[in-house]
């Protein structure tokens, strides 16, 4: 297990004096962290602009605007082709954050909320368990909303019901599998109070979906939480790594049930769209709203690492940019790993106890306890993927190891599908 994350304390004078000289020195600089936006030429008075004092939930640089990476002797620059408002690389098994960009930003979410619906539903749902759809499950499913094909009076198991989400988005299917929990209220009341166990404090659910509401944000940090705990789960890996599968259609009298196929709208997956497969990606999920733009979080190993990340709402005019900038950052990642000093840390659930886990902070005394410690704010079917053939993971759901480091277990239960596919 790799030593706990440390970050470098540089004064004031002498922050003065690398600005004075970076000009002339840049080449022996490298070595020196940097936290400009380096992704852009300058702010854009056009674009929403990142709140001056964000959460530090994981670290006080991801409290920081702009973009946070520590550059050093053989590690590779930032691609230059990023315009994501928010965008977060991390390693999946040690919590590491490689680098980031507005990370604790307070954004709509999109689709990629539904992370947070699964990881909190799938527990309490057996996935044999089936259910006949009332019309009133479907009435409240938002205009627009995408959708599986859930019809009224037919009956579906949980496990299509999930395919459905993971696959299509489908809003009907978030819609019935929330009545199945008691309904969208204690759904999003559920939610809550996962995402606050997770330290996702940056998250206010409002809708199960991630359909636009008003108040509903995320951050690409919090859905990188969300991300991590759900793949510790062997359901949750499976139906995010299944590319294609078949999903239940009309049920004619005297006549075997239709079914239909259904696609994963995650590009990097399924290389549609103009797209190609990312080499050793296995999931995780994607999302397009009005006031979100495109938001997506993805999976990918390569020679033993396994990365996280995720980009909220690219505004260049690149076709599927959000695919394109992930792919990208995966690849820095993939060849910055084990040579960049980490910016910060995915934290641990507060369930898991770990007395290596320091309390998270926020920006600002006015947020400070009894102690003087700052408080973090809130601001089965027959697919080609990797539906039924997720290895088994060794272990519990959530690992603890000695010194307290909550991890994705380092045999990472990649579906076989993603281990054949050829390295670069």
């Amino acid at each position: 297990m790799s030593a706990p994350c440390t970050f470098p304390i540089v004064s004031a004078l002498k922050k003065t004096a690398l600005t004075v000289i970076t000009a002339a020195l840049l080449p022996v600089l490298t070595a020196a962290p940097s936290s400009a936006d380096s992704t852009s030429d300058g702010p854009d008075e056009k674009q929403p602009q990142p709140p001056v004092a964000m959460s530090t939930v994981g670290g006080a640089k991801l409290g920081l605007a702009g973009t946070q990476v520590n550059l050093g002797p053989g590690v590779p620059v930032l691609p230059k082709e990023l315009s994501g408002r928010s965008w977060i690389v991390a390693d999946a098994e040690s919590g590491a954050v490689l680098a980031s960009h507005n990370a604790h930003w307070r954004l709509p979410p999109a689709s990629t909320l539904k992370m947070l619906f699964a990881d909190t539903l799938l527990p309490k749902l057996p996935k044999e368990e089936k259910h006949k759809v009332r019309t009133a499950e479907l009435e409240g499913v938002g205009e627009g909303s995408s959708l599986v094909g859930v019809k009224e009076n037919l009956t579906y198991s949980v496990h299509d019901l999930w395919l459905g989400v993971f696959l299509r988005s489908g809003n009907d299917a978030v819609h019935v599998l929330s009545e199945m929990n008691g309904g969208i209220p204690k759904t999003v009341r559920d939610m809550q109070q996962h995402a606050d166990d997770l330290q996702a404090l940056d998250t206010h659910v409002v809708t199960p979906d991630g359909y636009d509401e008003k108040n509903q944000v995320s951050s690409a940090y919090d859905l990188t939480l969300f991300a991590r705990s759900g793949l510790q789960k062997k359901d949750f890996r499976e139906y995010c790594s299944t590319s294609s599968a078949k999903f239940p259609g009309e049920q004619k009298k005297g006549k075997k049930r239709e079914t239909f196929e259904i696609q994963n709208t995650n590009r990097l997956l399924t290389g549609t769209s103009g797209i190609p497969a990312y080499k050793g990606i296995a999931g995780v999920k994607n999302g397009n709203t009005t006031h979100a733009g495109s938001t997506f979080t993805g999976v990918a190993e390569r020679n033993g690492k396994v990365l996280l990340v995720t980009v909220m709402n690219p505004s260049s005019g690149e076709g599927q940019a959000v695919y394109q900038e992930t792919a990208r950052l995966l690849d820095w990642g993939f060849a910055a790993a084990g040579k960049v000093k980490p910016v910060g840390e995915l934290v641990a659930p507060k369930s898991v106890k770990s007395s290596a886990s320091p309390a998270p902070t926020k920006a600002g005394a006015d947020q400070a306890g009894p102690s003087g410690a700052a408080k973090p704010r809130a601001a089965s079917s027959g697919g080609s993927g990797g539906a039924g053939i997720a290895l088994a993971i060794t272990g519990g759901a959530m690992i603890v190891l000695a010194g307290g480091v909550f991890l994705v277990n380092r045999r990472w239960p990649l579906p076989d599908l993603v281990r054949r596919l050829p390295r670069p």
